[in-house]
């Protein structure tokens, strides 16, 4: 019997990336899936993934929403409820590393800049944890949160705020985790390296220009030493393996650091990002 066989998980962040490899390998292990995100074609291309992979559509449920507002995270949950009955697993992966409309960095970016970063990467998870919460406690489900090796201890001039948010999220496993663990609901996170996704190009960076961004850090062993740039599925499965009470039950509160080695030598960090993407 596949090992989520019965079990309801959410997903946000699920219309491509990391988020979109976890649905996939959800549903392919038995499991219904909430597949959410704000743009609405990307979101149907996932969905036609998993169809086309022999998934039934009675174990999909799609919804267009923005997760960083009240009205999209109700929606996300009275939905999954009716559908499927339950919520077993709440996988926070919405993201974004939001770029300044000045094109400024570091501590030029504006305050506004700031609260949007927040709240789309650490307010976000924290309102989808608390309206999940009564339903994960009733079925004794999990909670897996994507964060990122931008939080630190190395420093993250380029991306202030997303390093802030993301480290706020690491405390707010930490801490959630603890409280939730008396009730019978696990939370651990994730913190991937560079992964090969849509991420930059939301950051405004080209076909070219992300090809350029990667391959750049890959052939640099002071940046990856393992010399790869990461796949979604290989954050997806950690994520799998954090959901399976079975494989992880012994883990609470913990950060799975998946990085090819980055954070162990974090040269990435010497070499300037405009410099790489300026070059021949």
């Amino acid at each position: 019997m596949p090992r989520f066989s019965g079990k309801t998980v959410i997903i946000t962040g699920s219309s491509n990336g990391i988020g979109r490899s976890a649905a996939l390998l959800f549903a392919q292990d038995g499991a219904n899936v909430t597949i959410t995100g704000r743009n609405s074609e990307r979101l149907v291309e996932t969905r036609q993934l998993l169809l086309k992979s022999g998934i039934s559509e009675n174990n999909v449920n799609l919804v267009v929403a923005d997760v960083t507002t009240s009205e999209g995270q109700d929606e996300l949950i009275k939905t999954t409820l009716n559908k499927f009955g339950g919520i077993d697993i709440l996988v926070n992966n919405a993201g974004a590393a939001i770029t300044d409309p000045n094109r400024v960095t570091g501590t030029d970016q504006s305050i506004e800049t700031y609260h949007k970063t927040m709240q789309t990467n650490f307010q976000s998870v924290i309102q989808m944890t608390q309206k999940a919460k009564p339903h994960l406690i009733a079925s004794k489900g999990e909670i897996v949160n994507v964060s990122s090796i931008v939080a630190g201890p190395q420093a993250q001039p380029m991306s202030i705020y997303y390093g802030i948010a993301k480290a706020a999220l690491n405390q707010y496993t930490r801490s959630s985790a603890i409280d939730l663990i008396q009730h019978g609901v696990r939370v651990n996170s994730v913190s991937p390296g560079l992964v090969s996704t849509g991420f930059v190009g939301a950051m405004g960076m080209t076909s070219d220009m992300s090809n350029k961004f990667y391959g750049f850090h890959a052939s640099h062993k002071e940046c990856i030493p393992a010399g790869v740039i990461g796949q979604p599925e290989d954050i997806a499965n950690i994520i799998l393996f954090l959901a399976d009470r079975k494989l992880s039950s012994y883990i609470v509160g913990r950060t799975i650091v998946a990085d090819g080695g980055s954070t162990l030598v974090m040269g990435m960090q010497a070499h300037n990002i405009a410099s790489i993407l300026s070059s021949p």
